[in-house]
């Protein structure tokens, strides 16, 4: 049993690592970098509420205009329909999404009263639209919170593990906050993780961990693949 979790383990991080190629030239052309210098990196590990709504949204923190970089890394489980998270911007500015992962995962960003302003669907019209500008670097936000809201696209089966890193710019930065997302401990979580599910959570809090002997000051592109370095 353990060989096929392994075995699992692999599949998924080669799949994993063919949609990361497909992001890339994305990030490449928006991303502001900063000196390595300047730049500060903090790093915590959370788990994850078992609540499938946007009052329980893990927050990754506040993307602060030129200050802020945030980062966060997760799984949507077997049987997890649904992540939530949240952040706050404390000025109006044009924000840059960056994103890698396993294909069919569907990203949408929300106000804090829920409305939906980017939507990653292409059948989401004026929604997609932005949601490429928000991947450009071009989308302006007023200052307030918001919620990531992070799905399968429609026809993945529930069973299959969709694993992400998400990025949140504005601006230039000097400060680096990244976030692992884990699954809640077993005893709070109606469902069991495999030893597969389990061996790719612990690897992303260990490459997130392992931030410290990277250099900082990374473009988008780098920060995000690094953390899934170590599946390689």
């Amino acid at each position: 049993m353990a060989d096929d979790a392994i075995s699992s383990v692999s599949s998924m991080v080669s799949s994993l690592n063919a949609s990361i190629a497909n992001a890339v030239s994305a990030l490449q052309a928006s991303q502001t970098t900063s000196s390595a210098d300047e730049v500060k990196t903090y790093e915590k590990t959370v788990k994850k509420s078992t609540l499938s709504n946007s009052g329980a949204a893990t927050d990754i923190g506040i993307l602060a205009k030129n200050t802020t970089r945030l980062n966060v890394a997760s799984t949507l489980a077997a049987n997890d329909t649904v992540d939530f998270y949240k952040f706050k911007t404390t000025s109006a500015g044009e924000a840059t999404l960056g994103h890698v992962g396993d294909d069919g995962v569907h990203i949408q960003l929300m106000n804090r009263l829920g409305t939906v302003l980017a939507d990653s669907d292409p059948k989401a019209g004026d929604q997609y639209d932005s949601f490429k500008s928000l991947e450009k670097g071009s989308l302006s936000l007023d200052k307030g919170d918001y919620t990531l809201r992070i799905t399968r696209d429609k026809g993945e089966s529930a069973q299959d593990p969709k694993n992400y890193a998400l990025q949140l710019v504005m601006g230039s930065y000097s400060q680096d906050y990244d976030t692992v997302a884990k699954q809640p401990a077993k005893g709070d979580n109606p469902y069991q993780l495999s030893t597969g599910q389990q061996a790719m959570l612990d690897g992303l809090n260990t490459a997130i961990s392992s931030m410290n002997s990277i250099t900082t000051g990374q473009t988008g592109t780098e920060k995000l693949m690094g953390s899934f370095s170590l599946f390689v």
